[in-house]
């Protein structure tokens, strides 16, 4: 394996396909998931809804394990130092373990309290919350060994292992999702034992790929200390976005189980649609960072403005296709008539704000990958609790219902929109070399 010798579109669609394909095997799965457990009724729908917000808060730490080590692997490898990026993937993955355990404890000491707060202490959603997390917590070690292997890998730009690993974990817990639940009777539980099957096994996959690549498996300080320090402001930044989707949950759980049941068909196709556009962001990670890693500004801002181009292509046509979709998407989860109402309530906030989020995810992954995580930390914290938070907030105080939610959820990416292009435009984020903010010094 050598580092590139150049950056080129034909290989930035590569990467992108790559991750393309890696990012849509989960949500794909959690839409099979969400569509299983749909068909038990809104009081499992909403449970699953309530529980998977809370998994995505105790996940942020995943958010450096993965974008972190890509842009830090990827500056080595522009460098030519194949060796220091695997490295880097070897100290992600001891982080994941130790932070995964330690996740593990706290989510089930107080899972009882934290579902309680999203959907009200012993409502129906918040007992079958309750049931779901309880399991689906014990696979967050597996989840951040998976995050950290994707991000390593990345970073060296080894686009097909990803693929392969991914695709046989997830495929694998699709097809036992639906026998869990329905043959083995089984129910909501079912569900939770099915994530937890699939991040076993993506876990023991990467971790193979890693023993094999690696020179060394032990723990390095230096580089330890260095990846929490790259850390910390992507977890802030994380943090910010969890502040503003659990207050989303909270304020639907609050108007009904309808409300929050299509609230999580709408949030996971969302969710969807966010993690297939980040296929740009992830590619511009892998690419910018290798290129200011060889000292090549150039490179990097073209590399900027062409994934932000996809970026907004890709969003117009997810809005065209999820517009046609209108009556027949939200069928698809639910048999119920009123989740399907609360479903079109929200409809077109979420087709509204799909251009303007396709350039914001590609953004992102151009900034990660320069190691300007510190404005993206600043810029998310005003957009999630200036906008998002304020907006959902006055929705619950004036029953406007899931519109008022959705329309907070335009509001944050609208912000970051208008701060991130203006960033890009700029020349703060070009800092060339490995030793500038990707360093283990």
């Amino acid at each position: 394996m050598t580092a590139p010798a150049g950056i080129d579109a034909r290989r930035l669609l590569a990467l992108s396909a790559s991750a393309f394909l890696v990012l849509a095997a989960e949500p794909l799965y959690l839409l099979v998931d969400t569509a299983v457990v749909g068909h038990l009724g809104a009081r499992e729908l909403g449970g699953l809804g309530v529980g998977a917000a809370l998994m995505g808060l105790l996940t942020i730490v995943g958010t450096f394990v993965e974008y972190g080590t890509t842009s830090r692997a990827a500056r080595w490898f522009g460098a030519g130092r194949v060796d220091a990026a695997v490295g880097e993937g070897v100290q992600a993955s001891w982080l994941a373990a130790g932070i995964g355990v330690s996740i593990v404890v706290l989510g089930e000491v107080f899972a009882g309290p934290l579902t309680a707060l999203l959907a009200g202490a012993g409502t129906e959603t918040q007992h079958a919350a309750e049931q779901w997390f309880r399991i689906a917590v014990l696979g967050l070690p597996g989840v951040l060994l998976v995050l950290a292997g994707n991000g390593w890998l990345r970073g060296v730009q080894r686009t097909r292992a990803p693929v392969v690993m991914v695709l046989i974990a997830n495929g694998l817990s699709a097809l036992a999702c639906p026998l869990l639940v329905y043959s083995a009777g089984l129910g909501l539980i079912g569900s939770a034992v099915a994530n937890v099957a699939a991040q076993a096994v993506g876990a023991a996959l990467f971790v193979a790929v890693l023993r094999r690549s690696a020179s060394s498996l032990r723990p390095v300080w230096p580089v330890l200390r260095a990846q929490l320090v790259v850390g910390r402001d992507l977890v802030v930044r994380a943090a910010a976005f969890q502040v503003a989707f659990l207050t989303a949950a909270a304020v639907a759980a609050r108007f009904g189980a309808a409300q929050i049941a299509a609230h999580q068909i709408g949030l996971q196709l969302e969710e969807f649609t966010a993690l297939v556009l980040d296929s740009f962001a992830i590619a511009a990670q892998s690419m910018v960072g290798a290129a200011l890693g060889a000292a090549d500004v150039g490179a990097a801002r073209a590399m900027a403005w062409q994934v932000a181009r996809w970026g907004l292509y890709a969003g117009c046509g997810f809005a065209v296709i999820y517009g046609l979709g209108w009556f027949a998407i939200p069928a698809l989860f639910t048999d119920s008539a009123a989740v399907q109402t609360q479903a079109h309530v929200l409809w077109p906030w979420f087709l509204a704000l799909l251009p303007a989020a396709g350039v914001v995810f590609a953004l992102d992954g151009v900034l990660i990958g320069a190691g300007d995580v510190g404005f993206l930390r600043t810029i998310t914290i005003i957009a999630a609790v200036g906008a998002f938070a304020p907006l959902n907030l006055a929705a619950l105080h004036w029953r406007l219902g899931l519109g008022g939610v959705w329309a907070g959820l335009a509001a944050f990416i609208g912000v970051r929109f208008v701060g991130m292009v203006l960033r890009t435009r700029g020349g703060k984020w070009l800092v060339a070399g490995v030793g500038a903010r990707s360093s283990d010094s």
